[in-house]
């Protein structure tokens, strides 16, 4: 079938809080906001932004663990969010999802084999020599020993779990994986080594990933494409050279301003910055950003950004950076439209999809 495998298409969901006259909500938490994107197959789309940017949120309406508020999430063209649970159960074998804690996210009373094995359960009945030799063909696919189908979680290290986690996502076929956090809670030379399991994985067996990280070092290595999200919404999403390279949306800057450079020898100029992310529950009106933004005008205060096409295949939410008229908004701020000279390190690597050296 033709088409991008995801289309996520003005993707909202607000939690209400309290109950007030008549139980009407007294207060909405408004976690994402109007989030539209594609993931074609065999790609990896990073979603990057600070804690409370709504990236989990995106990964639970992906999945359809809750119901969105608006929008819609298509897999092959079907609508998944207004399908009712026996409709969804069908589309589950498509999707599947590695959590953030490879700790909590297994059954302790489960041996890694069943734990692999369980989610074929669900869906057709097969023998036992059947199920112990998927479970052996995935510990394999994964860089893991036939013998440890026998041991429980608490007999593994945080590593092995993550990839047990991995194993059980495979365990379906799925074309899609959404991985949350997936190695922010492992070792840095594990982080390495799941990342090149992740990598090849993909190029084995064509699968997309939705990869959710505050990490932008382990995005540079993995992402084909990656999304900037702030306050629930996009506000910049590109190819990761051209963002890495250019990035062009002031919180984009920094962001990686922000991130630490591993050369003591190159220097990197701070971006200013100042006040705390707004309240989802009270946020600025016109671009959320502009609180804490250097170049906000009048219009920042007043009109949401749309998303905006550039030249170069990348949309941008800014009215000074990407003005929806074409020229762009003088800045109340002193200076130009700059937020000055971001001093990066060198890409971690030229292509995507390269193996990781940590």
């Amino acid at each position: 079938m033709s088409g991008p495998l995801l289309t996520v298409e003005n993707l909202t969901k607000h939690y209400p809080l309290g109950a007030g006259f008549l139980k009407k909500p007294v207060s909405v938490v408004r976690a994402v906001e109007d989030v539209s994107f594609s993931v074609e197959a065999g790609e990896t789309l990073c979603i990057v932004g600070e804690s409370g940017c709504g990236k989990s949120t995106v990964a639970r309406l992906l999945m359809r663990l809750v119901k969105p508020t608006g929008g819609r999430v298509l897999i092959n063209g079907t609508d998944i969010a207004g399908l009712n649970n026996r409709e969804l159960r069908a589309w589950r074998r498509r999707m599947q999802m590695v959590f953030q804690d490879p700790y909590s996210s297994l059954n302790p009373r489960l041996t890694a084999g069943q734990i692999i094995t369980e989610p074929v359960e669900n869906f057709e009945r097969t023998s036992r020599k059947q199920r112990q030799a998927l479970a052996a063909d995935l510990l394999q696919k994964v860089g893991m020993s036939s013998e440890m189908m026998q041991r429980l979680p608490s007999g593994l290290s945080g590593g092995q779990r993550q990839r047990l986690g991995i194993a059980r996502a495979l365990s379906l076929n799925p074309s899609l994986i959404v991985l949350d956090e997936a190695v922010s809670a492992l070792d840095v030379s594990v982080q390495a080594q799941i990342l090149n399991l992740l990598v090849d994985l993909q190029q084995q067996m064509g699968i997309a990933f939705v990869f959710i990280s505050h990490d932008l070092g382990v995005v540079e290595h993995i992402g084909h494409r990656v999304a900037v999200m702030y306050l629930g919404r996009i506000v910049e999403l590109a190819t990761c050279e051209a963002l890495f390279a250019k990035p062009v949306h002031p919180y984009t800057e920094v962001l990686i301003a922000a991130a630490p450079v591993p050369d003591p020898t190159r220097v990197r100029l701070a971006v200013p910055m100042e006040g705390e992310v707004p309240s989802p529950i009270n946020p600025p009106s016109g671009c959320a950003f502009h609180p804490r933004c250097p170049l906000a005008v009048e219009c920042c205060r007043i009109e949401v950004p749309p998303l905006v096409p550039m030249a170069d295949g990348r949309v941008v939410a800014c009215h000074v950076r990407a003005p929806a008229t074409g020229t762009p908004a003088r800045p109340t701020a002193a200076g130009n439209d700059s937020l000055g000279p971001v001093v990066m390190s060198e890409p971690l690597s030229p292509d995507r999809g390269s193996r990781v050296h940590r």
